[in-house]
């Protein structure tokens, strides 16, 4: 394995590309709950943001087939440009290769559908023509098939990509929970978007150190036995 790939993923040394996250694309997706791809997909960006991570939107004939990129991915970046293509293949686009190029980290995580042909074309291509290291979000991408997501994530993983989760790089980004200018950001992020974990969060605030609610309520009524 190469010495590169043993490093822990940081802010400063990885960048992130969502490519093709479209309701036509996701119209197909059979390989994961399609909400659960689209919470995956919005918590990888929140993270993201939390750190101030450089991240590409790429999107395939928006017009014509695969639809607008998720409104709640979008809000997380408002500013960002969305780099259309038309080749399934991201690579295959200057402009995608001018933004990777521009922000000149090495280490590429990708976000993607489909797993099978879009997510695959650019890892391979990324890594053979760049020397790019991939690390591809298995929970935040998805298959026309399980079979399909799996099969490509095994390609991909014997030539060389990395496969991790959303949580996985949230957490490899924080590394450390003594870094306090972040720490409110992550634990924001998890408790909105990492189910179980999320509402453990809650309830050690609340129940076990007294915190206030998250949420604003009106006024809670006491029982009152009926008659």
């Amino acid at each position: 394995m190469s010495k590169q790939k043993l490093e822990v993923l940081t802010p400063q040394n990885s960048q992130l590309i969502f490519i093709d996250q479209q309701p036509q694309m996701a119209f197909g997706v059979q390989s994961i709950d399609r909400q659960t791809l689209k919470n995956n997909v919005v918590a990888l960006a929140k993270s993201a943001k939390v750190f101030n991570l450089p991240t590409i939107i790429t999107t395939v004939e928006t017009e014509s087939f695969s639809g607008h990129t998720y409104p709640e991915l979008l809000s997380v970046f408002p500013e960002h440009p969305i780099l259309e293509r038309t080749s399934m293949n991201s690579w295959d686009d200057q402009k995608v290769r001018d933004a990777l190029a521009k922000n000149g980290r090495n280490k590429v995580i990708v976000s993607g559908l489909w797993t099978e042909v879009c997510n695959t074309t650019f890892a391979l291509s990324a890594m053979h023509d760049a020397d790019y290291e991939i690390y591809m979000v298995a929970d935040a991408s998805g298959g026309t098939s399980l079979d399909a997501h799996n099969y490509a994530m095994q390609r991909m993983v014997q030539a060389g990509v990395v496969p991790v989760t959303w949580q996985q790089v949230l957490l490899e980004w924080q590394r450390d929970w003594a870094h306090r200018d972040t720490y409110d950001a992550v634990t924001g992020v998890v408790k909105e978007h990492s189910g179980a974990y999320g509402m453990g969060i809650d309830y050690a605030y609340t129940m076990v150190h007294k915190a206030e609610e998250r949420a604003k309520h009106g006024p809670t009524l006491a029982p009152v036995p009926a008659t």
